[in-house]
């Protein structure tokens, strides 16, 4: 597809931008010039071209199904195809129907209860990505959801792998089973996904969140359970205050503000704290991610995760750190895509 794949039709409104903000309970002026919508929608434009590039490169060289590599891109091309992008629609279809396939291949696996590579994660990821991308329960999800339930005895649904950031936290996997059984669950599961849930919530409402990583679930979880509004508030509160004075946050206290932390707590703030985009910790946010992307559409994040499978290049940039950085470049994007008025989109 051409580079005007992702032309907008639709003119962004302006940023509203506060004069300051409360953070960690210190008063900080906040950088509150309104950004050109233009400059919005360029560093848009350039992340999706990035994502749809790389989304291909991951398919060709890697037969199986990745968060970073498809799961992400999938739920941010259809985000941006709400707010009035054109996204390649062939590569879209292309990725959902790898997701399918993939999956397909673990049926015995799941049908027993065990699952493919990256267990809860894997599967939760492509539930939801499928879910955003519209497609309808069949077998294949079907048995998908069937394997996130069969485990009665749990509270949450435990991560398997020890890839930090997105493969570590059981907060993030508990977010995206119940995601995925909530969208492809059964009449026959309804009774496992109904004790699930109520598990799930004991689970969240008495359990710590630590990482960056596990309050941002923590808010989303909670708030698709339709947890006590006091609790929602308090897990909102606990990601303003860890804001840093760059107007991004951490994956971790010792270590530096990062796209795919800013663009992932900025997702959870908007879809699960009910933050509006022209909120001063926002509009801080969106300073920082685009003051740190690259002049060729990218987000630089250093990986922290060790390493297991055979170096491939996807397409997106940064070597050794391209897997974590492509999540980033859907976080952000994201984040970024809120701005932007789904009722101006359509009105265009």
């Amino acid at each position: 597809m051409s580079g005007e794949s992702v032309l907008m039709k639709m003119n962004m409104s302006a940023i509203v931008c506060l004069s300051g903000c409360l953070i960690g309970g210190a008063s900080l002026q906040a950088d509150t010039n309104s950004q050109d919508p233009a400059t919005v929608k360029s560093a848009i434009e350039k992340s999706i071209l990035l994502l749809e590039k790389t989304t291909a490169g991951a398919s060709e060289h890697h037969r199986c199904f990745t968060c970073h590599g498809h799961a992400m891109p999938v739920v941010t091309f259809v985000e941006a195809r709400r707010r009035g992008f054109l996204i390649d629609e062939k590569n879209f279809k292309a990725q959902v129907k790898h997701t399918l396939t993939d999956l397909a291949r673990g049926k015995k696996r799941y049908l027993e209860g065990k699952g493919q590579g990256g267990g809860y994660t894997r599967a939760g990821y492509a539930l939801w990505s499928l879910r955003q991308a519209g497609w309808k329960p069949n077998e294949v999800t079907e048995y998908v959801s069937g394997y996130l339930v069969h485990d009665q005895k749990e509270e949450r649904w435990p991560s398997n792998g020890n890839r930090p950031p997105t493969e570590r936290s059981a907060f993030t996997t508990t977010y995206l089973a119940l995601k995925g059984v909530d969208g492809f669950g059964t009449v026959e599961q309804a009774g496992k996904i109904a004790v699930r849930k109520k598990k799930a919530l004991a689970w969240l409402l008495k359990s710590e969140a630590k990482e960056t990583e596990d309050r941002v679930f923590h808010l989303l979880a909670l708030d698709h359970l339709k947890a006590d509004q006091k609790v929602v508030k308090e897990a909102v509160k606990a990601l303003r205050e860890a804001q840093r004075k760059d107007g991004g946050w951490a994956q971790l206290p010792t270590m530096e503000s990062d796209a795919y932390a800013t663009g992932s707590v900025l997702y959870a703030l908007y879809r699960g704290g009910g933050m509006k985009t022209d909120d001063a910790v926002y509009q801080r946010g969106v300073n920082y991610l685009l003051e740190t992307q690259k002049e060729d559409g990218s987000w630089h994040v250093r990986s922290r995760s060790k390493p297991f499978q055979t170096y491939y290049e996807s397409g997106y940039p940064h070597k050794k750190d391209q897997f974590i950085s492509m999540a980033a470049g859907s976080w952000a994007s994201l984040a970024l895509l809120f701005t932007i008025s789904v009722e101006e989109a359509v009105k265009e």
